[in-house]
């Protein structure tokens, strides 16, 4: 989650404990989107790029992911959150595939709020895998249109993100939602993952009120702003 690193070498602690503290700012986020009324939240957890990273960070992360799991999954039940998760399964222990899929399972009629997990996402990649499948089921290829390609995303059946906040003041999506996020409003702030509280977020819900959204079109064209809120808070593990 971004700038989980930077926040913890300006403490002098090792970066795991970074990660931890970014865990840990979850439930007051989570609470916090239940409050004001945002009804999906996508949290950008890995990457497909952060394989990369040294072996020990990888391990210690996908530990940390596993443990997040096995203590808040029982609240966020009781609390309606339902947890799905976008990018692939290959390269995830199974362990933490199983937990994975039990959360999914466990709270797939809760409606309080979608907490979408993108662990292992790429944004490239999930264009690929949406074209594998549309090739896959023999789909004439005159029939795609932007409805139909969305269909075969991660994210089919939910709306685009209206809002994408990227945290540690990073001026880069880095490979999220790139197709669903082409007309999301960006707000980028130099708060470090684990520092964005409710009053952060507030700060970016108000910037997010205070913009004129047209979609190519002009301003005569668009109709009255809605007051819906649904965001995408990315926090994407990048240094």
């Amino acid at each position: 989650m971004d700038g989980n690193g930077r926040w913890a070498k300006a403490r002098g602690l090792p970066r795991l404990a970074g990660h931890r503290a970014g865990t840990e700012n979850l439930r007051r986020i989570l609470r916090a989107c239940v409050k004001h009324g945002i009804k999906i939240l996508t949290l950008y957890a890995f990457s497909t790029e952060n394989w990369g990273r040294p072996a020990e960070e990888v391990r210690g992360l996908m530990t940390i992911l596993e443990q997040v799991i096995e203590h808040e999954l029982q609240e966020l039940h009781q609390e309606g959150v339902r947890i799905t998760h976008l990018g692939r399964q290959a390269g995830i222990s199974p362990r933490l595939q199983k937990k994975i899929q039990r959360a999914v399972d466990l709270t797939r009629h809760n409606d309080t709020l979608i907490l979408n997990v993108a662990l292992n996402y790429g944004g490239r990649q999930e264009i690929i895998d949406a074209v594998r499948r549309l090739i896959k089921d023999g789909v004439d290829p005159d029939a795609i249109d932007e409805a139909l390609l969305s269909s075969y995303m991660y994210t089919a059946g939910q709306p685009d993100p209206d809002l994408i906040v990227r945290t540690s003041g990073e001026m880069r999506v880095s490979n999220f939602l790139i197709w669903q996020g082409a007309y999301a409003e960006l707000y980028v702030t130099p708060t470090f993952w684990p520092d964005f509280d409710e009053n952060e977020l507030q700060l970016a819900l108000n910037h997010y009120a205070s913009r004129e959204r047209r979609f190519g079109l002009v301003a005569e064209q668009v109709p009255a702003r809605s007051n819906n809120k649904r965001a995408a808070v990315t926090s994407s593990s990048y240094p």
